[in-house]
């Protein structure tokens, strides 16, 4: 059963088109941001592509005598803006890759 030109071409037009809205997609990702907070004092800016872009840490979350604690907020926000960021950027791929239907190529993308 071979495809007819048609529809080849037509796909192929969709591959093309699909490509162009990724990259479009990976762009505005970069300049999107996503925050996350740990314990109201630590807070982790991250673009859309999963880089911090800033982390601020309340004065008064500064304790000498228990530094770890400091450390396991930063963590823990960090994680979680990471976490935000994949899923914004998930969301954003699925929401061109999603309308695209190539029959008889499952999980191409």
């Amino acid at each position: 059963m071979g495809m007819n030109p048609g529809n080849m071409q037509k796909m192929m037009k969709q591959v093309q088109k699909l490509q162009q809205d990724m990259a479009r997609v990976q762009e505005e990702l970069r300049h999107e941001t996503v925050e996350a907070e740990a314990g109201g004092v630590v807070k982790v800016v991250f673009n859309g592509h999963g880089q911090i872009q800033s982390i601020t840490i309340d004065p008064a979350a500064v304790d000498p005598n228990d530094v770890e604690m400091l450390q396991d907020l930063v963590l823990a926000a960090v994680r979680e803006g990471q976490a935000r960021a994949e899923q914004l950027a998930q969301a954003r791929m699925e929401a061109v890759t999603g309308k695209l239907n190539l029959p008889g190529m499952p999980g191409l993308f």
